[in-house]
């Protein structure tokens, strides 16, 4: 619609077009006199909308501080560069004779001059073939055009593709327009362009921020659809790689509105926390924010998408706090040539221009386009001479010869050559614009730098950014130089590249290169918790829980260990836990193998004393068979506590509990029997008693085999249902691994207990009755006593058993096997050894029968 009307508004002027007056209210509109365009003939046409220069249509200061020239206060020639890119393309391309052959490339190029109204002026201008083009009015004397190649802003861009569709000049080729809107191939299916889109633009910068680890930034942006568009996208970029954004600043384009809100945007710049800050805008709001007072700002760090300020003298910012994505360009030798040798004189020209030829006569400028000049001739003012790597004549070139190239693929399609030009020209004229599309659509070829060049699915030229920066050299000169690169159409690993040593930060930073995040960084060891109401960049650093660690900074969540690992103290790595079990090399392990031995040798010594008064009557009373089975039984019991200490394995496993079973089975049913002998002795004393024929030694070894068979029998058969096994148990201490046997079917295992505690509970009941018996030596008191000891040791072992673990459960036991040994051994058999080694005298018949 918009275009539609501005028809309208030229088409007014029609009748009055060519006359001054018409002439007069556009320059009376614009502040400046407007400059013919350049036209050639040829026999294909290619339209050129370059901004050779740009105006300020406020009344402030010219954007760059060059001499007053009557007239022309308010236009920089920035561009100029370009357009004689453009002019030098086409005349290497004339002068081919492989590309175009026998045919001539004419143009027609024009000043836009950053204006909307003046880019309608200037289309219509190349579409009519006149410079003082009527809308719907054609004055061509040359042949049809092909193209248009233009380098409008983002914001003209679009509006100018509507217009061209309308003229039924659909190729636009756009060789400054990253414009995001225009990357929509189905609302814009003629647009090309020789720069990457503005999405790669984004993407590199999050890759820039996240390489540095810049977390906290702001962005100051131009109101622009485009603009607030890359904002958008960019904002979502920082997000998804962990990053936030503190604020977002918006200014109007024009240089009377940005001064209006700069105190504001300079005040949210100092107050805020952050230490990067985007910058994205075109370069004339680039500049125009650069004359402001934003960039006074101290201790900051600027990203902006273009590198145009680090090229401009007035350019007052520290520029080693400044890092500019440039599209990716090389130097053309055939162009630098051109500039240096052409003569001004064929090309349009007013004061403004020959100012600007006379500035690359000066001795400072580089060999490569310095001009030879008479000395009246020389400029002392130098402005123009650094630029030419600065501007977009890389992408014009590349833009000229991409066109020339789908022409020549076009043309040689049908018959392989260019003659068909000739005979076909009518037919050709017509559909020329309409056939370019495919060809430059599967457009591939190399310059004359050896790039390939082609435009991928959304007719964007595949290449990437530069990351410019200023760097101090050693002699103690700044350079702008390229510090890093972005290409999406790279190889992953190779797409992003920066070179942090060549960068050179500004003094005032503490940190190299300096940092910017809302909190500080989480150090290996902690994990991040968000602080509520605040961005998630902005958290507090606590440690990780027990059994996880973090290895880098700044996780959101810590890592559990494996099984076999623990974390070590600082939390930042898992080490393996440590294997433990009672050994017999450290202490504890020591003391209670010293006592076994002790104890088995008192054993020993009580059987020694036993065998060697067999014949005495205290031991004949007292069985002395089953006192022999009973010592014997004693000492393995001491003997398979030592089973318990040392690594465990399947054999030691299985002997442990088995071994203790059946032992101590022995051993209680040997006190039983002796019990039920002393019982039975007593009552058999009495005349007439039948009880008699049970005196004998084979009833109490009966009731000895009997008793243990049973608890055999368990043991069998826990061996062949559940057998005890080694076991890692890594869940019951922390930061360790307890070998220790597991007893397989933990049923079983209490049926062997509490079958010893049933031998345990008969034994001291038949012992408690028979305590009060009237001999002088009444074995059934020692026994009684002997159980009360056996009974309290294995009640208390059986909660402290549960609620200890890894070795020092395995301590609890081999105590409490050594402690219900050493009390049946002492109950039972000291008073004997008392009496046979201190006390012979009573070791008689009569003694021993006395009441």
């Amino acid at each position: 619609m918009e275009s539609h009307i501005v028809l309208i508004v030229l088409m007014l002027c029609d009748t009055l077009w060519k006359t001054a007056e018409c002439q007069f209210t556009l320059g009376n509109y614009l502040s400046i006199p407007l400059r013919p365009g350049y036209h050639r003939d040829g026999d294909i046409m290619i339209g050129g909308l370059l901004t050779v220069e740009i105006f300020n249509p406020f009344h402030h200061p010219p954007f760059t501080s060059v001499p007053s020239v009557e007239g022309h206060n308010f236009r920089t020639p920035l561009n100029y560069y370009n357009f004689l890119a453009f002019v030098s393309a086409v005349e290497e391309i004339n002068n081919s004779s492989e590309l175009l052959p026998n045919l001539t490339l004419g143009f027609h190029i024009d000043n836009p001059y950053n204006n909307f109204l003046l880019m309608y002026r200037a289309a219509m201008n190349i579409f009519s073939g006149m410079d003082t083009g009527i809308p719907n009015y054609s004055c061509k004397t040359s042949g049809p055009l092909a193209a248009i190649i233009e380098g409008l802003p983002a914001e003209h861009s679009n509006q100018f593709s509507s217009l061209s569709t309308i003229y039924h000049y659909p190729q636009q080729i756009s060789y400054t327009s990253g414009n995001l809107v225009m990357s929509n191939t189905i609302k814009f299916p003629y647009f090309y362009r020789t720069v990457p889109t503005e999405l790669h633009l984004c993407a590199g910068i999050v890759k820039l921020l996240k390489h540095f680890g810049w977390t906290w930034v702001g962005i100051i942006a131009a109101d622009d659809e485009n603009s607030m568009r890359a904002v958008q996208i960019l904002r979502e970029g920082i997000k998804q790689s962990g990053g936030c954004t503190e604020f977002i600043e918006t200014f109007h384009q024009y240089s009377s509105l940005v001064l209006q809100n700069t105190d504001n945007i300079l005040n949210t710049i100092i107050t805020s926390s952050t230490k990067v800050i985007i910058l994205y805008c075109n370069r004339v709001c680039t500049e125009l924010v650069r004359r402001t007072s934003t960039w006074e700002a101290p201790g900051k760090i600027w990203i902006i998408t273009n590198e145009w300020g680090f090229f401009l003298p007035s350019y007052n910012v520290d520029r080693k706090n400044t890092l500019a994505f440039a599209i990716a360009k090389k130097t053309i030798p055939s162009f630098h040539k051109f500039v240096r040798e052409v003569n001004p004189a064929i090309f349009p020209s007013d004061s403004f221009i020959e100012l600007w030829w006379k500035d690359l006569c000066n001795n400072q400028c580089p060999n490569n386009i310095q001009r030879s000049c008479s000395s009246d001739e020389t400029s002392a003012y130098i402005i123009h001479c650094d630029t030419i790597n600065s501007g977009d004549s890389y992408n014009v070139y590349n833009a000229v010869y991409a066109l020339a190239h789908a022409l020549h693929n076009m043309i040689t399609s049908g018959s392989g050559n260019s003659t068909r030009w000739s005979g076909e020209s009518e037919r050709f004229l017509d559909f020329l614009p309409w056939k370019l599309h495919h060809y430059l659509k599967n457009l591939h070829f190399k310059n004359v730098l050896g790039e390939q060049i082609f435009f991928d699915e959304n007719g964007d030229l595949a290449i990437g950014y530069d990351i410019i920066s200023n760097v101090l050299l050693p002699n103690g000169t700044q350079i702008n130089e390229i510090v890093g690169s972005y290409n999406p159409y790279a190889p992953p690993e190779q797409e992003f590249t920066i070179y942090e040593k060549v960068i050179t930060w500004n003094s005032t930073f503490t940190e190299i290169p300096p940092e910017s995040r809302c909190s500080q960084s989480c150090l290996p060891g902690y994990r991040k918790l968000t602080k509520e109401g605040e961005p998630i960049c902005c958290y507090d650093c606590i440690p990780c829980p027990e059994g996880e660690v973090s290895s880098q900074t700044d996780v959101d969540a810590c890592m559990k260990c494996q099984e076999d690992q623990w974390p070590n103290q600082k939390k930042d790595t898992c080490i393996p836990k440590v294997i433990t079990f009672l050994t017999y090399e450290e202490p504890l392990g020591i003391t209670l193998t010293l006592i076994c031995i002790f104890l088995i040798l008192i054993n020993t010594v009580i059987l020694g004393i036993f065998i060697h008064y067999k014949d005495t009557p205290i031991v004949k009373a007292n069985n002395r068979a089953l006192s022999y089975i009973l010592l014997i039984s004693l000492m393995l019991c001491f003997l398979c506590s030592l089973v318990f200490i040392g690594h465990p394995d399947k054999v030691t496993c299985i002997i442990r509990q088995t071994a203790f079973g059946i032992n101590f089975s022995i051993a209680l049913s040997t006190v039983l029997a002796k019990t039920i002998t002393v019982v039975t002795a007593f009552h058999a004393t009495k005349p007439g008693s039948k009880l008699r024929k049970w005196m004998g030694s084979r009833v109490s070894v009966s009731i000895v085999l009997f008793c243990s068979l049973i608890q055999t029998v368990l043991c069998l058969a826990w061996l062949f249902t559940a057998p005890p096994f080694p076991y890692l148990n890594m869940k019951s201490e922390i930061g360790t691994i307890l070998t220790e046997c597991n007893e397989g079917s933990i049923v079983v295992f209490y049926c062997v207990l509490g079958y010893l505690g049933l031998l345990t509970g008969v034994s001291f009941i038949v012992a408690f009755l028979a305590r009060n018996l009237p001999d002088r030596f009444n074995e059934a008191k020692c026994i009684t006593f002997s159980m009360l000891v056996f009974c309290s040791v294995w009640i208390s072992f059986i909660p402290t058993y549960q609620s200890t673990k890894g070795k020092y459960m395995v301590a609890v036991e081999i105590f409490a096997i050594l402690a219900s040994s050493t009390g049946l051994l002492v109950c039972i058999f000291f008073p004997k050894c008392y009496v046979i080694l201190l006390r012979p005298e009573w070791n008689s018949r009569k003694c021993l029968s006395r009441n």
